[in-house]
């Protein structure tokens, strides 16, 4: 089979195709066919080593978000069986409940191989069924950005209908949260630098726009259009470059999910989590129980991702190269197996 390999952090040349020996499953594993994977921030910071969680970079497969086909099962799987389509988790040791002391050791594309391959093995406990009115390039964003989403709202401080949603970007994690958020009766407010992207933001289903480049001060248009009163949760996706306008836009009592490294910034004053009175919490992903919690909403909602690209496998470096530019709004997909 053809596969991308990565044995060294060299940025954009990190990624180069190989041929391998086709996997066979074992007791209790499934063997996938690939058909699409789908690019995270996380993939850039690997190649670019960035990244600060453990990474195993020995011939490793890199991408942690891919959807495929069943095609064989071990010894033991009643889970599964051939021609199902599938997901793979994140974290494969992380199956509920509170995330599990091994996480960081057990996600794909990074301690462990990840999915930029034409078959991979999973543990039969490390798969999830695809939403029927999905597509495999449609179902190969999930894994990470849609989980992360799913856990910033539902986590620990569950959105309620009628509160308000702020989402920074429009990444891939920002566009789940804003169709999640529109899908549960919440009010959204979207950020971008681009008010091209705010637009598509709207059409997605934010119910206002705030380009940080106009209002340098965001926190203060937030609160402007929130009567003064905060938003209830928050989708953080800079890091110690905004956290400090998150927290100021916070209402008391509010959630900010605190996901991204994409802005650089001073350490953070913990008086002004104190003043705020709201929760920061760090969002690794999530389990496989709140994956497949979000897709019966994403089923039950007729809920599509937004793909901004599609490459062909040959293509994976100039896709990485992509998101590396950050025009993208929405996910960034890797079609793995052509018609």
């Amino acid at each position: 089979m053809r596969a991308y390999e990565m044995s060294a952090a060299k940025g954009l040349d990190s990624w180069s195709l190989a041929e391998r020996e086709k996997p066979e499953p074992g007791r209790g594993q499934v063997l996938v066919r690939m058909h699409a994977a789908s690019l995270n921030y996380r993939d850039l910071l690997i190649a670019r080593d960035r990244y600060p969680f453990a990474v195993a970079l020995d011939r490793l497969i890199p991408v942690s978000d891919g959807a495929g086909e069943v095609v064989a099962v071990g010894e033991g799987v009643r889970r599964f069986k051939g021609g199902e389509r599938v997901a793979g988790i994140f974290s494969q040791s992380w199956l509920g409940g509170a995330q599990v002391d091994d996480m960081w050791h057990t996600a794909l594309g990074g301690a462990i191989d990840g999915v930029l391959a034409e078959y991979q093995v999973f543990d039969a406990d490390g798969l999830v069924r695809l939403p029927d009115h999905l597509g495999f390039e449609e179902g190969a964003t999930l894994p990470c950005a849609a989980v992360t989403a799913w856990n910033a709202l539902y986590g620990v401080k569950p959105l309620k209908a009628g509160e308000t949603v702020l989402a920074l970007g429009t990444g891939g994690v920002s566009v789940f949260a804003i169709q999640f958020a529109r899908a549960a009766g919440a009010r959204v407010i979207a950020t971008s630098s681009s008010d091209a992207k705010l637009e598509k933001a709207k059409a997605l289903g934010a119910h206002e726009t705030i380009n940080y480049r106009t209002h340098p001060d965001w926190e203060r248009e937030v609160r402007r259009l929130t009567e003064g009163v905060g938003v209830d949760h928050v989708v953080e996706v800079g890091g110690t470059g905004t956290l400090p306008r998150s927290i100021a836009s916070t209402r008391p009592g509010g959630h900010i999910g605190l996901i991204g490294l994409l802005a650089e910034g001073e350490a953070i004053d913990p008086l002004a989590i104190l003043g705020a009175s709201c929760l920061v919490r760090g969002v690794a992903v999530g389990s496989r129980e709140m994956f497949e919690d979000m897709n019966r909403a994403i089923a039950l909602h007729g809920i599509e991702p937004v793909i901004d690209r599609s490459f062909a496998f040959k293509e994976a470096p100039a896709a990485l190269a992509a998101l590396a530019e950050a025009n993208h709004v929405g996910k960034i997909v890797i079609r793995i197996a052509e018609a």
